[in-house]
């Protein structure tokens, strides 16, 4: 592994933007270390840090970076779809845009979806074995509820994947106007549900605000993002989120609390959209200062190493917590009241034990992760996109259900519709398959 980094880091372009791998790494390593500081767990259940100590709230507007990670997605995809149109002529002789529309969803969803179909296996196997041995109850239940809601940011970027080449279009034709419209919507959305009480009308939301984030990656990639925009970007988004949260109907913290009416997280809102807007304009602000460090061999390789394995630690970094606490409750270590000082005292134990069980699992299932050969550009790109719809449903489904309950029909609302483990499973699975197919070119010429 060690001499594959090294290679790796040395045969970088001088092209590639390494700002963008270091911004992936660090917003899923601040995603990991928010749920396992956050994580308040008693011999009774599992609560929220800043439940406890609300004066803690304002933590979410840096701890919160999904929007970084979008952001970077869209960057990231723009680059690699213009790519692939690119090679068609010497590469896919005869390739339509729809055979190419399913080699790149293939492409880029396959790091993604086989690290998840091993987790999803693995945990749906450990589940039904110890539900039909008649587990399930305390911490046990706890885990398995919990241990797959980090999946809706999987079923998130699926559709952001797949939304890709016809925003693409839009973004190229109107720039930033193709922004202000997603904008626009996920406003009018917020209008709608608390203004009208129009129900349901909030899950759109789900759509307008992450692809408007989204969209911010493909200005990115078009040096749109530059002289002072960062800074206007920051300033007027952070100020938004201020009066958004003094003003209007949204709450302080920016990730989902216990008991609150109102969530800006799920589904997303207005205010999160701005706190999205602010983050993205700040680490820009911080490029130039970063992409010189990052000229150094030790610092890159370590950037490089981090993203061949980040999906996996990401995936199973709530596995990693609960069996750290599950093995604390065996062996009668005590579990201090949340927030208390012998509380803070034990969080740096537990969280070096959560790495290096997290560090663990990594090495048990990083090979998934690995990218495999890439494969000529035809394929069936309907069969792409129910696909890839299956993925995005099941993935959703599955990390708002959990897999307690898996035997008992237990459901949860995916929008409108109850869905079960099961279902959710199937459809992940199913999605997948048809990913994978439509991608070879299956009966397709």
């Amino acid at each position: 592994m060690g001499s594959s980094v090294r290679e790796l880091a040395g045969a970088t372009p001088v092209t590639r933007d390494r700002y963008v791998d270091l911004l992936r790494v660090a917003s899923l390593a601040a995603v990991v270390l928010g749920h396992w500081l956050m994580a308040a767990v008693t011999p009774d259940g599992v609560g929220n840090l800043l439940a406890v100590v609300p004066a803690l709230q304002p933590l979410t507007w840096l701890l919160q970076v999904m929007p970084v990670f979008f952001f970077v997605g869209g960057f990231s995809h723009a680059l690699s779809y213009r790519s692939l149109l690119r090679k068609r002529p010497e590469a896919t002789a005869g390739a339509s845009p729809v055979s190419v529309y399913s080699a790149f969803l293939r492409a880029r969803l396959q790091r993604l979806l086989r690290p998840t179909m091993v987790f999803v296996l693995v945990w749906g196997v450990a589940a039904l074995l110890v539900q039909l041995l008649g587990g399930g109850g305390g911490l046990t239940g706890v885990t398995l509820r919990m241990v797959t809601q980090p999946l809706w940011f999987i079923g998130i970027y699926l559709a952001m994947v797949a939304f890709t080449p016809p925003l693409l279009k839009l973004h190229e034709r109107y720039g930033w106007g193709a922004f202000a419209a997603l904008a626009g919507a996920a406003a009018a959305v917020d209008v709608l549900r608390f203004a009208a009480g129009v129900p349901y009308v909030e899950f759109l939301n789900f759509a307008f605000v992450w692809l408007a984030v989204h969209q911010l990656g493909f200005l990115r990639a078009d040096g749109h993002l530059r002289l002072r925009r960062p800074a206007l970007l920051a300033a007027g988004g952070l100020v938004t989120a201020c009066a958004l949260v003094a003003f209007g109907p949204y709450p302080l913290s920016m990730v989902g609390m216990p008991g609150e009416k109102v969530s800006n997280m799920a589904p997303p809102t207005l205010a999160l959209l701005a706190h999205g807007l602010w983050l993205v304009g700040a680490v820009e602000l911080l490029r130039a200062p970063a992409a010189r460090l990052l000229e150094r061999p030790r610092l890159w390789r370590t950037v490089v190493a981090a993203n061949g394995v980040a999906m996996t630690a990401f995936l199973w970094h709530l596995t990693a917590m609960f069996g750290v606490y599950g093995a604390m409750l065996t062996l009668d270590v005590p579990l201090p009241e949340p927030a208390s000082a012998a509380w803070w005292a034990q969080v740096p134990l537990r969280i070096a034990l959560a790495a290096a069980l997290t560090a663990g699992l990594v090495a048990a299932f990083r090979t998934f992760e690995r990218p495999a050969p890439a494969l000529p550009a035809q394929g069936h790109g309907p069969l792409a996109a129910l696909g890839a719809t299956l993925c995005l449903l099941g993935v959703l489904g599955l990390s708002m259900v959990g897999f307690n309950g898996l035997l008992d029909g237990r459901t949860a609302l995916l929008i409108a519709i109850p869905v079960s483990a099961p279902a959710a499973v199937a459809m992940t699975l199913g999605g997948w398959l048809l990913v994978e197919r439509a991608g070879r070119g299956a009966g397709v010429r």
